[in-house]
């Protein structure tokens, strides 16, 4: 059962692929957004603030989390566009394992997600970004966003299910700026009001943002921070993939 099931995520995932050469534009905006949110701050906007040590070393993993939380109105907005289409009533009318059609988006989304990061971070080193911790942190670094990423992805999911129709994920999605610039991706909770810094400080994106820079030696990173950017999201996923799957099972056929 377990293969079988594996197998039809592996077909939902190879379709959701499939769709990356029938929309390139899609996929490359994907990728080139996040790069000139990076240029914009590092160059136009950015001052750091009370960031101790080069900038830019402050700002690139904090961009690296953000990546991580936006996005999803893509996954959103095919979710919601199999379901108003009734592509998603026709697979649950075939002899499917319950849900692979949910994996296989989430998956597909992961591999974009990797790609995604490999190229912030290869943009980063043009920008005189450095790694200074050891390879294994690095992995390691890369492995809590994706982590985050995931937990993100369900969240998104779960929404989508609940707004069932396309035009009402423009609204849905606007939740997700809040967790994006309500962080430290670009400043240190410090140069806020003491409210705000809270706030900021209790993110779970930036303590993702937190234990990556302390990972690989940058200014802003706090070590005790990775332990919180890993229960973070493993509780968000607790929660939140139980109920996309769940929601999935009772829609009617």
């Amino acid at each position: 059962m377990t293969a079988y099931a594996l197998g039809d995520c592996w077909t939902m995932t190879r379709r959701e692929l499939a769709h990356w050469a029938r929309q390139p534009v899609q996929v490359l905006v994907g990728l080139v957004f996040p790069v000139m949110l990076l240029l914009m701050f590092g160059y136009l906007v950015g001052g750091g603030r009370e960031v101790e040590g080069e900038y830019v070393d402050f700002l690139v993993p904090g961009m690296l989390a953000l990546t991580m939380a936006f996005g999803l109105e893509g996954t959103m907005l095919n979710v919601t566009r199999d379901l108003d289409k009734g592509v998603i009533d026709r697979f649950r009318s075939l002899p499917m394992a319950n849900g692979a059609v949910l994996v296989g988006r989430s998956a597909a989304d992961m591999l974009q997600s990797a790609v995604g990061l490999a190229v912030l971070v290869g943009f980063g080193y043009a920008l005189g970004w450095r790694v200074h911790g050891s390879p294994a942190e690095f992995l390691a670094a890369m492995g809590l966003l994706l982590l985050f990423r995931f937990a993100m992805l369900w969240i998104g999911i779960q929404l989508a299910l609940v707004a069932g129709r396309p035009e009402l994920v423009q609204a849905v999605q606007i939740l997700v700026w809040p967790v994006g610039f309500l962080s430290n991706a670009f400043a240190v909770p410090e140069s806020m009001p003491d409210w705000l810094g809270t706030v900021v400080e209790w993110n779970p994106m930036s303590q993702t943002a937190t234990a990556v820079r302390d990972l690989l030696g940058g200014p802003g990173g706090e070590p005790g921070h990775v332990w919180a950017a890993v229960v973070w999201p493993l509780g968000l996923l607790a929660v939140f993939f139980p109920l996309a799957v769940r929601k999935f099972g009772h829609m009617s056929r």
